[in-house]
């Protein structure tokens, strides 16, 4: 893709229903195998816990492990002497909905932060905002609830849908971070748009998903609206 005016078209296909890539997001533990009696069992991981709730955005849809930008951002945590362990909770294509089936395994999980991106699928499938919203608004006071803090990720969607449906659904977010004191980050990709004209390789070849290198950008606009929220220690 070589226009900028597409951008915004092709970051709302970012989380499109077409991506099939579906991982299992309950955290697997693996046991180290010993020869002999003398094995000591793996420390547990006692950081507190940041939660990417979301979409094919969060999950790396297309990118090698450990560059997603969850990843990205755990290794920003590390250098910047931030005790906190990220756990990637992405599913592509994902809806609100679908997110609300997976609520109970992340408040498991007792995320000190939660960085909630989810509401672009809905938008893509035309699915009322006030139906997104609600689902949005119940993981926030679920979370809230647990005692987590939240940044609410925002998304957009291409020009085809409407102004009157765009503006409702950029609002929700918005009204949901106000009503509920949330840090919002208006539009998750705002750094790659910036970006783009003169780095076309934050895109995969597909013109679709971020390559590693527009990972490594989310995870330092994330970064930045974290970094008020973060304890050293």
């Amino acid at each position: 893709m070589h226009s900028l005016r597409l951008i915004p078209f092709i970051v709302t296909l970012l989380v499109s229903v077409g991506c099939t890539k579906s991982p299992d997001v309950a955290e697997s533990e693996h046991a180290t195998q010993a020869a002999g009696p003398a094995a000591e069992p793996a420390k547990a991981d006692t950081r507190p816990v940041i939660v990417a709730f979301g979409d094919s955005l969060a999950e790396g849809f297309g990118v090698q492990p450990g560059l997603s930008f969850p990843d990205q951002l755990q290794q920003k945590l590390n250098a910047g002497g931030f005790s906190y362990r990220v756990a990637n909770l992405g599913v592509s294509g994902d809806t609100t909905t679908g997110g609300l089936g997976r609520l109970d395994y992340a408040l498991s999980l007792k995320p000190e932060i939660v960085i909630l991106e989810l509401g672009g699928n809905d938008g893509l499938r035309g699915i009322p905002v006030a139906s997104t919203k609600a689902n949005l608004e119940k993981m926030i006071v679920a979370f809230q609830k647990s005692g987590a803090s939240i940044v609410l990720a925002g998304m957009t969607l291409p020009p085809n849908y409407g102004p009157e449906y765009i503006h409702k659904f950029e609002a929700a977010y918005k009204d949901l971070a106000a009503k509920y004191k949330l840090r919002l980050i208006p539009f998750l990709m705002e750094d790659i748009l910036a970006q783009y004209k003169s780095r076309p390789g934050l895109m995969q070849r597909d013109g679709i998903h971020p390559s590693a290198e527009g990972h490594a950008i989310i995870a330092d606009t994330v970064y930045r609206y974290l970094q008020p929220m973060l304890k050293k220690g």
